[in-house]
């Protein structure tokens, strides 16, 4: 049977940061929160993934680092900088062709407002 005082790191089911890095560094992990982080992007061939305001630790263990991305709020976006959805709007309200506003996307690096804009000034074909 497990008693509490087999890990002394722990206090009523709360873990000491202190005696968690030192357990930590024995182990020969060694993590680093990054501070200031005000974005995570994810890109694969088909889509994008938009962390915004992410907290963001480095856990190092046996020369291999791993980044952890916790909290802030996650959107997702397609190829190019906007989702169908965006594309779709832009064009609504610019009065184009999803082709155009998905190009205007692109160009205005999957800013809505910006997009519509150029577009309604002739600025992109």
């Amino acid at each position: 049977m497990v008693e509490e005082n087999d890990f002394p790191m722990m206090r009523r089911g709360k873990v000491n940061p202190r005696e968690a890095n030192r357990m930590m560094q024995r182990m020969g992990m060694q993590v680093q929160q990054l501070d200031d982080v005000t974005k995570v992007i994810m890109e694969t061939p088909t889509r994008r993934i938009v962390i915004d305001n992410p907290e963001v630790a480095t856990v190092t263990v046996q020369g291999q680092t791993v980044y952890q991305i916790g909290g802030g709020t996650m959107r997702e976006e397609g190829v190019g900088g906007g989702s169908d959805d965006d594309a779709k709007l832009v064009a609504s309200q610019a009065g184009v062709s999803v082709e155009q506003a998905t190009n205007a996307l692109r160009q205005s690096n999957g800013d809505l407002a910006q997009a519509i804009i150029l577009l309604k000034q002739k600025r992109i074909p």
